[in-house]
């Protein structure tokens, strides 16, 4: 029996749990070239909604606003619920629908985190080793590197990934070495990894395996060990950190929403040399979607891609909406959806 792309298991819980939450999984993978949206059909089944980018990394989702980083731009959609009901291709099935609204050009650097802060744009540019800021004038504008950076060149010193914003700035990064030579991170790839305060450039916890995903989630900041499979809680007064799970896996991608953690698990890479360094079983060889009941750690629910994805960058929760859609840039039905203040048109295709 061959199995259509996007195939997957799952636990028969997990459909249901979106339809409480009222919300849907939002999962990039680079690997695959896709933005993919996990939504419930109904209590017993799930839906699969790719969308083809030129190696997505980072989204983040901010109001009605969603923000992805490719190889080589940054697109900036708009989501627009009459849009979404009047879909030319499937009228009154979607509730959401993400219109591209503005495209910046930033060149191949490597963007991985990415978010909305107070003042414009904040990307994680892992290429140069610093914080940046996208608003079009310049392809990216430098505004932090660790302090053991000493040039803006491209060579990815230290694979600067995750980032953290609060109040609208960048408050802390990961980081998986303090290098300061091209691929110097690599040499400690295992367990050389930080994370740091941007504000005051402290290092808060070291010797780190491949931290990605820091999130804060009611004032507290959770992130994924990846090389270690772990789940952690930071006390970032102490410079200690709690154990929450750990999965037989590389994880990464992670995002909470109410007293739910989902995370995003990869395969490892046969012909990796950095995988090739991780003691993870055979049995970890899966790529798929983890979820953690905060409050008790226990695992209530899971989802195993059995084609097409393999490896797994960013995870969000698309909140208030149980069947969202996105539009690429690739199919001109971008197009035909237009807005306006106060009112949204479906323009007639017309031939180019």
């Amino acid at each position: 029996m061959t199995l259509s792309p996007f195939s997957s298991s799952y636990s028969p819980q997990l459909p249901e749990l979106l339809l409480k939450l009222q919300c849907s999984i939002g999962i990039s993978t680079y690997q695959a070239g896709k933005l993919l949206f996990i939504s419930p059909k109904d209590e017993n089944s799930l839906s699969m909604l790719p969308r083809s980018f030129n190696k997505p990394m980072g989204f983040e989702l901010n109001g009605n606003k969603l923000v992805l980083a490719t190889k080589d731009e940054v697109i900036v959609f708009e989501d627009s619920k009459d849009l979404a009901t009047h879909y030319p291709n499937k009228p009154n099935t979607y509730n959401s629908l993400f219109t591209p609204r503005v495209t910046f050009h930033t060149g191949q650097v490597d963007m991985h985190d990415i978010a909305f802060g107070k003042d414009g744009i904040w990307a994680i540019n892992t290429s140069f080793s610093c914080l940046c800021q996208i608003n079009g004038s310049f392809n990216f504008i430098p505004r932090w590197q660790p302090p053991f950076i000493t040039e803006m060149v491209s060579e990815d010193r230290c694979h600067l990934n995750g980032m953290v914003i609060i109040d609208g700035k960048p408050k802390y990064v990961t980081m998986l070495g303090k290098t300061n030579t091209a691929q110097g991170w690599r040499e400690t790839i295992v367990d050389g990894g930080l994370l740091m305060d941007v504000e005051t450039n402290e290092i808060i916890l070291d010797k780190l395996a491949m931290p990605h995903s820091p999130k804060m989630h009611n004032n507290e900041l959770y992130m994924l060990l990846s090389a270690s499979g772990k789940v952690i809680k930071v006390n970032i007064a102490e410079k200690t950190y709690e154990t929450i799970k750990q999965f037989d896996g590389f994880c990464r991608g992670m995002d909470i929403y109410g007293d739910f953690m989902f995370i995003g698990m990869s395969k490892l890479r046969k012909n990796s040399s950095t995988f090739a360094k991780l003691s993870f079983s055979d049995n970890a060889d899966t790529a798929g979607i983890k979820i953690i009941h905060i409050p008790t750690k226990a695992l209530v629910g899971e989802l195993t891609f059995q084609t097409t994805v393999d490896e797994i960058y960013g995870l969000q929760i698309i909140p208030n909406s149980i069947r969202p859609n996105i539009l690429n840039t690739t199919n001109p039905i971008y197009k035909q959806a237009l807005a306006i203040p106060g009112n949204t048109f479906w323009a007639n295709p017309t031939n180019e």
